[in-house]
C-alpha cells in the first residue's frame, strides 16, 4: 500500500482570501508559494492594478484584477466577500510587502473573518522585518507604529508617547517628511540611536546610523530620496549592541 506523499502541494481552497506578500523592491524575493497562488486564483485584488499588472506580466501570469485601495475599501470589500461566498479564490496584494501592514487589507480581512470565510496568509517580503533584523538594534522587543500623523501638534504628542515605550521603535516615513522627522527626533529623543533604512532590496539600498542630530546634518549636506523605514533604539540600550555608523550608497 502506497503511503501518501507528504511533499505534495495542497490545492487552493475555494472561498478563501489569500494574503499574498509581494516584493518590496527586488523581484527575486517573491516566493514560490506566492507565484502558485497568483497563478491558481480566480482574481487578484490589488492596491494599484497597473503596478500589480506589471508584476504579474513579469512572471507570465494573466488574471482579472480588482482595484482595492483606501478610498474604495468598503464598496469593493463587500464585492470581494460576495465572490468568496460564491466559492471564488481571491488573492489580495498591495504594491509592496505584506497586505495590511500600513497598506490596504485590514478592513477586508476583518470583513471576511466576520462573514465566516477562510483567510490564509502567504508570507513573504515585509519592509518592517527586513529593516529590523539588519538594523543592529535590539529585536527582542519592538513596537511598530506605521506612519506618524501629518500635523505638527499630533506628531509631537505621538513621539512623546512613543518615547515612553520600551524596546526598539519602528515606523515608516515618506521621502517628503523624512528630514522633518529626523529634526523632530533630535528634539524628542536626542540620545537615541537611530537607523534609517532606505530603498530596501533595491539597487540603491542605503543604511544611515547615528544620533538624530548627526543624521540631520547629513541631510543638510545631501538629501535622500526613496521610501524609509525608521528604527529608534531604546533609551537604555547597550551601546555595544549598536552597529557603528556606516553610510554608503
Amino acid at each position: 500500500m502506497n503511503e501518501p506523499d507528504s511533499t505534495a502541494v495542497p490545492p487552493l481552497v475555494p472561498g478563501t482570501l489569500y494574503l499574498v506578500a509581494t516584493p518590496i523592491g527586488n523581484l527575486e524575493d517573491i516566493t514560490l508559494r506566492a507565484l502558485r497562488v497568483l497563478r491558481g486564483c480566480d482574481a487578484v485584488a490589488a492596491e494599484d492594478t497597473r503596478h500589480t499588472g506589471r508584476l504579474l506580466q513579469h512572471f507570465g501570469i494573466q488574471k482579472p484584477l480588482l482595484s482595492y485601495f483606501r478610498f474604495n475599501e468598503a464598496r469593493r470589500g463587500q464585492e470581494v466577500v460576495e465572490r468568496l461566498h460564491a466559492g471564488a479564490i481571491i488573492a489580495l496584494v498591495t504594491d509592496a510587502g505584506s497586505p495590511g501592514i500600513s497598506d490596504p487589507g485590514e478592513r477586508l480581512v476583518a470583513a471576511a473573518v466576520a462573514a465566516g470565510l477562510r483567510v490564509e496568509p502567504v508570507p513573504g517580503p515585509c519592509a518592517l522585518i527586513a529593516a529590523l533584523t539588519a538594523s543592529g538594534l535590539p529585536t527582542d522587543e519592538f513596537h511598530f507604529v506605521g506612519f506618524l500623523p501629518h500635523k505638527s501638534g499630533q506628531r509631537a504628542r505621538r513621539l512623546a508617547e512613543l518615547a515612553a515605550l520600551p524596546g526598539t521603535l519602528v515606523l515608516y516615513e515618506s521621502p517628503f517628511r523624512i528630514a522633518r522627522l529626523v529634526s523632530e527626533l533630535a528634539t524628542a529623543m536626542p540620545e537615541r540611536e537611530v537607523v534609517l533604512a532606505r530603498e530596501l532590496t533595491k539597487r540603491f539600498e542605503e543604511w544611515l546610523r547615528g544620533k538624530p542630530a548627526a543624521l540631520a546634518a547629513l541631510w543638510q549636506a545631501r538629501p535622500r530620496k526613496g521610501e524609509f523605514v525608521v528604527l529608534i533604539g531604546p533609551a537604555a540600550s547597550d551601546s555595544s549592541s549598536v552597529v557603528t555608523p556606516n553610510h554608503s550608497e
